[in-house]
C-alpha cells in the first residue's frame, strides 16, 4: 500500500495550529501566576541579592500579609529573622505556620525543624529539646537525634547524650561506640569521689563499647592508681601503647613515674629509648631524661642533643641548655636568659586543635573552641 502525501500536507496546519495554542495556553498561565505573585516579594529578592537584609524583611512582610497562605514566603521571612537574630519575630512567623490546617506534612515538619533550629541559636534549650524530640518521630530523626546529641553536650547531660548516642548506634548508619566512651568517662569523673566501684562500672563499660580508646584505658589507670594498684595502671597504659603506639606521648610521663614507684625503671627506660629511636618525640624525650640516672646511661644532655641532630626544637634545645647551663652548673645560664627561653618556648608546647586551631597548655578530648571530639594530636604544636 503506497503512503498518501496529501494527508501529510493536511496534517502539517493542524499540527501548527495545536502548537500555537498550546504557547498561548502557557503564555496565559504564567500571565496570570504573574498577577497572582504580590509585587513586594520581587522587590524582597532584590534588595537579598543587593545585601539589603532590612529592607528585604520589610518587603516580605508587606508580600506575607497581601498573600497569607503563600507557604515559601512564611519560610523566607523566617529565615531571615533567624539569621538577623530576631528569634522572636521567627518563632511567631514559624508557629503560624504550623498552626494552619491545610499545611502539607512535609511543610509542617520543616517549619519544626526552623523553629527548633531558632530555639536553639537564641538559647532557649528546654522548647529546642521538646521541638527536636517531636522531630525524632518523624522523616528528619537523624538530623534531630544528631541535634538533640550536641544539645546534651552542650549542657553535660551524659546519661542523656548516651541514650541519644545509642538510639543513632542502633540505627546502623554512624558509629558512636568512641562518643559513648567519652560519655562514660565524663559519668565516671561525675560520681563522689568515694564512689569507686560506680567509678569502675563506667569506665569497664567504656573499654567494652571501644577497647581502643585512649582515654578510657587513662582514666581506668588513674582510677587503679587511686586504689595503690600501681602496677596494674602501669600494665593497662602499657597494653594501650601495645595496640596503639601512636599514644605513647600522651602517657610517656605517667609511664615514668609509675615506673619509679614499681621499680620497673628499667624496663620502661628500654620501651622508651627504642620508642624515641623510632621516631622523634619530645613527650618521650623528657620522659625518658627523668628516668636517667648519672650511673651507666646517656647523659641527659646528650639525648637532648642527639634529638636536636634529628629534630630541630626550640623546646629540646632549652631542654639541653638547662642540663648543660643549669642553676648548679659551673656556668648557669643568667635568669633573663632562661626566662626568656621559657617564655619563648612555652607557645610551642601547647596542643592545637586539629579542628579549629584552638591551642591549649593541656590535652584536651573534646575541644573547648569547637566542642569537637578527639581532635587533639597527641603532640605538640612544635611537632606538628
Amino acid at each position: 500500500m503506497e503512503f498518501d502525501f496529501t494527508w501529510a500536507l493536511l496534517a502539517l496546519p493542524v499540527a501548527f495550529a495545536l502548537g500555537w495554542l498550546a504557547s498561548r495556553l502557557d503564555l496565559r498561565q504564567w500571565r496570570k501566576e504573574n498577577r497572582h505573585t504580590p509585587k513586594p516579594f520581587f522587590k524582597g529578592l532584590n534588595h537579598l541579592l543587593n545585601a539589603q537584609e532590612d529592607e528585604a524583611i520589610d518587603a516580605f512582610i508587606q508580600a506575607v500579609q497581601q498573600d497569607p497562605e503563600a507557604t515559601e514566603l512564611h519560610f523566607a521571612l523566617g529565615n531571615l529573622f533567624r539569621n538577623r537574630g530576631d528569634y522572636d519575630r521567627a518563632v511567631r512567623v514559624y508557629d503560624h505556620l504550623m498552626q494552619r490546617a491545610d499545611l502539607p506534612k512535609v511543610d509542617h515538619e520543616r517549619a519544626l525543624h526552623a523553629l527548633a533550629q531558632v530555639f536553639t541559636r537564641a538559647g532557649i534549650l528546654d522548647r529546642a529539646e521538646a521541638s527536636l524530640k517531636q522531630l525524632a518521630q518523624t522523616s528528619h530523626r537523624e538530623d534531630a537525634l544528631i541535634s538533640l546529641l550536641s544539645l546534651y553536650e552542650r549542657t553535660s547531660e551524659w546519661p542523656k547524650a548516651l541514650e541519644i548516642a545509642q538510639a543513632l548506634q542502633a540505627d546502623g548508619r554512624l558509629d558512636f561506640r568512641d562518643r559513648m566512651a567519652h560519655y562514660l568517662c565524663e559519668m565516671a569523673a561525675e560520681r563522689p569521689a568515694d564512689d569507686l566501684t560506680g567509678m569502675g562500672q563506667h569506665l569497664d563499660q567504656a573499654l567494652s563499647l571501644s577497647p581502643l580508646s585512649a582515654r578510657a584505658h587513662l582514666d581506668k589507670a588513674t582510677w587503679l592508681e587511686r586504689q595503690g594498684r600501681v602496677g596494674d595502671a602501669l600494665d593497662l597504659v602499657l597494653s594501650l601503647v601495645n595496640q596503639v603506639p601512636n599514644t605513647l606521648p600522651l602517657v610517656a610521663q605517667r609511664l615514668a613515674d609509675w615506673a619509679r614507684l614499681t621499680a620497673r625503671e628499667g624496663d620502661i627506660k628500654t620501651r622508651l629509648r627504642v620508642a624515641l629511636d623510632a621516631e622523634p618525640s619530645l613527650d618521650v624525650l623528657e620522659a625518658l631524661a627523668s628516668l636517667t640516672t648519672p650511673e651507666g646511661d646517656t647523659p641527659k644532655d646528650q639525648l637532648y642533643l642527639a634529638h636536636l641532630q634529628r629534630e630541630p626544637s626550640l623546646v629540646a634545645a632549652q631542654g639541653w641548655l638547662q642540663h648543660v647551663h643549669g642553676e648548679h652548673s659551673a656556668t648557669p645560664l643568667p635568669k633573663p636568659v632562661s626566662q626568656a627561653l621559657a617564655r619563648a618556648s612555652a607557645p610551642l608546647r601547647r596542643y592545637r586543635c586539629a579542628a579549629c586551631g584552638f591551642e591549649t597548655s593541656r590535652h584536651f578530648w573534646q575541644c573547648p573552641g569547637c566542642q569537637s571530639w578527639d581532635s587533639y594530636p597527641m603532640r605538640r604544636v612544635d611537632e606538628l
